[in-house]
């Protein structure tokens, strides 16, 4: 039995910068899908645009996939167009994509503004391939410059986490607050992110943000090799 609801998963809740680059981005990365292939699911708005034409490719070809998303919002995008879903558990992805909020000119990145960055990190860790698609803003000289290293923590080791981060050089630590309600963002995990600020970002600092007893994930992704960025040409 089908639900007989209407629902709005099919429309991004704000609006989509940049979103004539987005769509070039899009329309690429939907060409990179074959018949049968398992495929990572990133979040945000780029991804949400890739999987609309992702969807209609399926639907012109007659062609069957099977998506591991990164997020509920994603998972629920899928489900509104037919396309079937498989958790990491169940299925590894042949290949993966995503977006990102800043790239720098050694291809790391920091994600994690849509607070799901635990699942995207598991997606590209398990897959052979990963195409991070960014617009012309997401490209910076320096890392973090712009944007903070978002860390995702069980939420009572909170405190310890942000002294620990403090003893590791952050120069601002906020813990993530809600828009829409009182309390701090809780991530797809049922945890807390805090994000912090670095002068300078180094090859070890992933690796020493992880270290910390607490931290589950960061938003920090250094020196991945399966990682191939796709631009605006």
């Amino acid at each position: 039995m089908e639900w007989n609801i209407e629902n709005n998963y099919q429309e991004w809740n704000k609006e989509i910068t940049n979103i004539e680059e987005k769509m070039k981005l899009a329309t690429k990365v939907a060409s990179f899908v074959k018949d049968g292939d398992t495929i990572g699911f990133g979040s945000g708005s780029t991804s949400f645009l890739a999987i609309k034409e992702i969807a209609k490719k399926i639907s012109e070809e007659g062609i069957s996939i099977t998506a591991i998303p990164t997020s509920y919002e994603i998972k629920m995008l899928c489900n509104s167009l037919n396309i079937p879903t498989a958790s990491i558990i169940e299925k590894k992805p042949d290949w993966s994509f995503d977006g990102a909020d800043e790239v720098d000119q050694n291809g790391w990145l920091i994600k994690g503004r849509g607070a799901a960055m635990y699942k995207e990190k598991l997606n590209i860790l398990n897959s052979e391939k990963v195409y991070i698609l960014v617009d012309n803003t997401k490209i910076v000289d320096e890392l973090g410059k712009k944007f903070s290293i978002p860390v995702e923590c069980y939420p009572e080791s909170v405190n310890y986490v942000t002294e620990q981060l403090n003893k590791l050089g952050a120069t601002e630590c906020a813990l993530r607050m809600a828009k829409e309600k009182d309390g701090p963002v809780i991530t797809e995990n049922n945890n807390f992110i805090i994000d912090c600020k670095f002068e300078k970002i180094d090859k070890n600092l992933e690796k020493e943000l992880k270290l910390i007893t607490g931290v589950i994930e960061t938003g920090l992704f250094v020196g991945y090799s399966n990682i191939e960025i796709v631009k605006v040409m």
